[in-house]
């Protein structure tokens, strides 16, 4: 099996005004290196794709990229450029990316130019994440590939902000870390998501599981169903005694649990919005340890004395009025 570590860079419109609601963000650049099941890196693909909707370049794309517009008109059209690139991917591979965004781009701009979709679900290595999981011991952590390169003290030989450039980048860190634990830190990408019970996925990892639903009307419906509000041991099954319950957490809905035969573990909910203003979840099982337990339950109590100190404030202020 090889690896195909992938990198886009994509254009936008402006606003509402010449965004295509189909396409908000259109490929212009797909950048590929291909490793193969010894981590050696064998080939490199690199293209310009030609723009059919946006052609001028947005104001915040163009501060990153390295070209401009005479660049994108000697480029080819997107589906001529995805046929050469598939074909140069193989049969037996898997994708790597440095976060999440490449591969929801890339089925979008794909759906758009009505290709057949990728097999479902589809597993790939989030390198980002296993970066900041294994190097910096938070994975919801978001470091920049620049940084990754600079920290592990990768030749810098091009610029960063052309695909080829960040997939070769990407894949050098790729070769760098620990491969000892990689079959058990795939991702499922979620651009395909379940629409009904049947299509739910369920993924189990060495310390952790991880649930995917299908749609639901909105979040507040969501958080009334049994199967994303329960919290079972990710290794036996077994009901938690919660030691933290449900809370708010930002975009997030966090708790903790314990099982007395395989200890604390943590529960995320994940809203993800789908079609027709309906949303799925993505909820996670992970064992932690004291430490974090005490973090998350730190992390509660502030939020709640931030809830208390606005409730009051206002109240003050309904008062003086």
């Amino acid at each position: 099996m090889n690896y195909i570590v992938l990198d886009l860079e994509w254009n936008q419109g402006k606003k509402d005004i010449t965004s295509d609601k189909n396409l908000p963000f259109e490929v212009i650049e797909i950048g590929a290196t291909k490793l193969d099941n010894n981590f050696n890196i064998v080939d490199q693909y690199g293209s310009i794709v030609k723009p059919r909707l946006y052609r001028k370049i947005h104001p915040a794309i163009r501060d990153l990229l390295n070209y401009d517009e005479s660049v994108l008109k000697k480029g080819r059209p997107f589906d001529v450029v995805f046929r050469e690139f598939r074909k140069w991917c193989g049969e037996d591979y898997i994708f790597c990316t440095w976060g999440q965004l490449d591969l929801f781009h890339l089925q979008q701009n794909m759906d758009y130019y009505y290709f057949d979709r990728l097999p479902s679900p589809l597993k790939y290595y989030n390198l980002q994440e296993i970066y900041a999981k294994t190097k910096l011991g938070d994975s919801t952590k978001t470091p920049s590939l620049e940084k990754a390169v600079e920290t592990m003290k990768i030749p810098i030989d091009g610029p960063f902000h052309s695909a080829k450039n960040d997939a070769f980048y990407t894949a050098k860190v790729f070769q760098k870390l620990s491969h000892r634990r990689l079959s058990d830190m795939y991702s499922v990408d979620c651009y395909q998501y379940p629409t009904c019970e049947e299509e739910e996925i369920t993924i189990r990892h060495t310390n952790s599981i991880e649930y995917i639903s299908s749609t639901f009307p909105d979040k507040k419906t969501a958080m009334k169903d049994s199967r994303i509000t329960s919290m079972r041991c990710y290794r036996c099954n077994r009901n938690l005694k919660m030691k933290i319950h449900w809370f708010s957490n930002n975009s997030t809905q966090l708790c903790v649990g314990k099982c007395w035969n395989h200890g604390l573990q943590c529960g995320k909910i994940r809203f993800k919005n789908a079609k027709s203003d309906e949303c799925f979840v993505i909820k996670t099982i992970e064992k932690i340890g004291k430490r974090d337990y005490e973090k998350i339950k730190k992390r509660q109590k502030d939020i709640q004395l931030k809830r208390l100190e606005k409730r009051h404030q206002k109240q003050a202020e309904e008062h003086a009025s």
